[in-house]
């Protein structure tokens, strides 16, 4: 299936609108992740001074715990069962807030206090884990066994009976063989953290409809700039290409009259002439007068005159030897007939000719060519022309010269001779600059056709012209 073309100008806003997207969505994907990089080291950072403030929180209870019971430990010994219960009565009756609680394994497993679960008391545990795996009793009992130490798993909170994560702190009673502990909940530091990244998410999602608030603004505001400026633009197109229909349409009627002119003036006289010639021969003959075979001659040599201006009239309208031999050979042609018909000498240098030009600039060179000469048979008064037709880096240059009466002229030819000039070379994406000539006499007309008009050496000129090399190039 054969996708649609955009148009000119959804290619236009499609150029200026792709790069602020672009732009927008990176500026915000950019803004999205280290917002939450930042957010996740705060978060972290938070959530480990909350733990810590726990676990100094858990050495003093257990520092409490331990002065309410070092006097019975230290004057008993390893087997003495009266002052073991004394202490588990003890830590039994010491509960605080409304889950906190001391409990106490013995190194085999055995639980032997556990005030608010009293359901454990009695029963071994060593194998005991909670649902995620994590070993419970057994590592308390190894680092019971250390002196000292933490540990975290998930135990049923006895305020909701729901498992929640728990962070434990275990002190060693190496002579009974206890271990003996306490833990808080971390479910209030999860809840801020979670708190704190649904804080930051919300945060992101607020700068994102920010982001994109603005993205919109900013494509509506070119949308409306671009709309604005296609109807305007389309407007003066309209408004010249009106223009240029008519220039078009008016340049028609002045070369359909220019014809006319030169077929009444010329060819119609020529052929009249003619007729009155044969008329004569006609009458001659049948007398048979010998002055009939002058009036044929008379007649021959009206029709040559009368081909001759037919010729005249052709190579006018489209000289065919800007076809057949190229540029340069046509330029030449125009010269020696500017000469021939005003008696001015004419400068024409040019470089050896290979019909290197393609079609379309060949034939914008020679009518800027001819407008420019009879612009100055008409109104330089010159003395002296030179054509100069050249190839140089940037493209092929046609220069011509004069030593009239300077811009004077031209201001007053600037009418459709010299829009021609300019709109054919516009056409070529090429220049054409006038200027006076050297010390303000005369007038300098160039105009320059890009490479792009240049053919490569063996194309035929009527094909698509490529770029040569950047060197002088023949014209043709």
């Amino acid at each position: 299936m054969r996708l649609p073309r955009p148009s000119y100008g959804q290619s236009l806003f499609l150029l200026a609108t792709l790069p602020l997207i672009l732009a927008v969505g990176a500026i915000a994907v950019l803004i999205a992740v280290q917002s939450d990089r930042a957010a996740t080291r705060e978060i972290a950072a938070l959530e480990q001074t909350m733990i810590e403030a726990k676990r100094r929180e858990l050495q003093n209870y257990l520092q409490l715990a331990r002065t309410s019971f070092i006097t019975i430990y230290g004057n008993a010994a390893p087997d003495d069962a009266v002052a073991k219960l004394r202490v588990t009565q003890i830590l039994s009756a010491m509960v605080y807030g409304t889950d906190g609680f001391f409990f106490v394994y013995d190194y085999d497993g055995n639980n032997l206090v556990a005030p608010r679960q009293t359901w454990l008391i009695g029963r071994n545990w060593l194998d005991l884990s909670d649902a995620g795996g994590t070993p419970i009793t057994r590592t308390l009992i190894d680092v019971a066994r250390q002196g000292s130490g933490y540990h975290s798993y998930d135990w049923r909170k006895p305020s909701t009976g729901e498992p929640a994560q728990v962070l434990t702190y275990v002190i060693g009673l190496q002579d009974w063989q206890w271990a003996i502990g306490t833990g808080v909940w971390l479910d209030d530091v999860l809840a801020q953290g979670d708190a704190a990244r649904a804080d930051v998410r919300a945060r992101v999602a607020a700068q994102f409809r920010w982001i994109g608030a603005i993205a919109l603004a900013a494509l509506l505001l070119v949308f409306a700039s671009g709309f604005l400026i296609t109807v305007r633009e389309r407007r003066l197109a309209d408004a010249k290409l009106k223009q240029l229909t008519q220039r078009v349409l008016d340049t028609q009627e002045e070369e359909r009259g220019r014809v006319a002119r030169e077929l009444h003036d010329s060819i119609s006289q020529l052929l009249v002439g003619i007729r009155y010639k044969l008329e004569l021969a006609r009458r001659l003959t049948t007398k048979g007068d010998a002055a009939a075979a002058g009036a044929v001659d008379g007649a021959i040599t009206g029709l040559q005159s009368a081909l001759g201006e037919v010729r005249r009239i052709s190579h006018d309208l489209r000289p065919g030897v800007l076809d057949d031999l190229g540029l340069g050979p046509a330029l030449r042609t125009l010269c020696e007939a500017f000469e021939g018909r005003t008696g001015l000498t004419v400068e024409f240098r040019t470089v050896v000719f290979r019909n290197r030009l393609d079609i379309d600039a060949k034939t914008a060179l020679f009518r800027i060519a001819q407008e420019a000469l009879t612009n100055i048979e008409r109104h330089a008064g010159a003395t002296r022309v030179s054509v100069r037709v050249f190839g140089h880096r940037r493209g092929a240059t046609l220069r011509i010269e004069d030593d009239g009466r300077g811009m004077a002229h031209a201001t007053t030819g600037s009418g459709m001779g010299l829009r021609n000039m300019a709109e054919r070379i516009e056409q070529l994406d090429g220049t054409l600059t006038i200027a006076a000539g050297p010390g303000g006499r005369g007038t300098v007309i160039e105009a320059t056709v890009p490479l792009s008009h240049l053919l490569t050496p063996g194309t035929k000129s009527d094909g698509v012209a490529p770029a040569p090399t950047p060197q002088q190039p023949d014209l043709g």
